[in-house]
């Protein structure tokens, strides 16, 4: 076997073993995202979930949110040190918006982590996404170290190193990459933090009498500050300010939703609050509690945990106080609840 041979077929050893080990790394990191149950017997548990607004929420960025069409759009991302990698790109000259928008990456993402760029106005000294007309002296890409489906690995780090190397390479520009072994060990550090912090309230209002007709759910969920999301067998509660997450989410089987007769009728409505998109002080609890009390009154409906068990006025004192210290928790790391950079980070 000759020497060029031989150094191929290592290559080829070495590339299988880097795509390995990030398969393996984020595979480990999933597993090990664990619910984050609070210590009460025969409670609700508070688990990270994937639903309510993973994807619903950058959907409606453009425009208005879920169930509020006549207010403004949510700001967009901004790159935060806090939770992204950043790499920067200098040009040798300003660049027009014009040429920055065209060599953008067209996916915004690297893997599962969103990818961002943004541009330092020569005019304002503000970054801001690229816009048409504008003039830029210096670009940062930014990569989100960790999301809900766990933290960021070698191969979506590679495919983010590529994806900044050929924009600065469009614009005419150099890239200063940050180290990969580094980023890499404070996304599974941020994760880890992640994974014991992310919590979300879910609970099941079942009917005690007969079943419900959707138009029935409409109403009476109407009544108690809730309007039609984005997606079937959805009801939303609005946040308090404009572009803002829902407050709190009531859906139930989407397929009933779907349904064309208007007799279509359901058993279990899921009550849902995502802790870390928003603010404590919207109050966002005590809103979950209220909507659970008055909608079983209405309704005529119980409140269970997911293995059926009745939730009780102990319950929710327990995990209210347990809130308490998640929100205190939060802050300690400059990411307190209804942030933009919570916000992103539990998504």
């Amino acid at each position: 076997m000759n020497l060029t041979l031989s150094l191929l077929l290592l290559a080829l050893v070495v590339l299988g073993g880097l795509a390995l080990h990030g398969w393996w790394s984020a595979r480990r990191d999933a597993q090990l995202r664990r619910p984050f149950a609070p210590t009460v017997s025969d409670g609700l548990r508070l688990e990270p979930r994937l639903d309510p607004f993973d994807d619903a929420l950058p959907a409606v960025s453009a425009g208005a949110p879920e169930g509020s069409p006549g207010r403004a759009g949510r700001r967009p991302p901004r790159v935060d040190a806090l939770i992204d990698a950043i790499a920067s790109v200098t040009p040798e000259a300003p660049v027009s918006g014009e040429l920055a928008l065209a060599h953008l990456p067209a996916s915004h993402r690297a893997g599962t982590k969103p990818l961002l760029i943004e541009g330092l106005d020569c005019e304002t000294a503000a970054w801001e996404t690229p816009t048409h007309g504008r003039r830029y002296g210096e670009f940062q890409a930014g990569v989100q170290m960790a999301n809900r489906s766990g933290a960021l690995n070698e191969i979506e780090f590679s495919e983010f190193v590529q994806k900044v190397q050929a924009f600065a390479d469009g614009i005419g520009a150099t890239a200063d990459l940050p180290d990969m072994l580094d980023v890499v060990s404070r996304a599974r550090e941020l994760d880890a933090f992640a994974s014991e912090a992310d919590a979300q309230l879910s609970l099941l209002l079942r009917a005690r009498g007969p079943a419900w007709t959707i138009g029935y759910v409409q109403q009476a969920a109407a009544r108690h500050g809730f309007l039609p999301g984005a997606l079937p067998g959805r009801l939303v509660m609005p946040g308090a300010g404009d572009g803002d997450p829902p407050l709190l989410v009531l859906s139930f089987d989407p397929q009933t939703a779907l349904n064309d007769d208007p007799q279509a009728s359901l058993r279990e409505l899921t009550l849902t609050l995502d802790v870390a998109q928003s603010p404590e002080s919207a109050e966002p609890f005590p809103a979950w509690h209220r909507a659970t009390m008055g909608l079983c009154d209405d309704m005529d409906a119980q409140a269970v945990d997911e293995q059926g068990v009745p939730v009780t006025l102990h319950d929710f004192d327990a995990i209210g106080r347990e809130l308490g210290q998640l929100y205190r928790k939060l802050e300690s790391r400059d990411l307190a609840a209804g942030s933009p950079a919570a916000r992103r980070l539990f998504s």
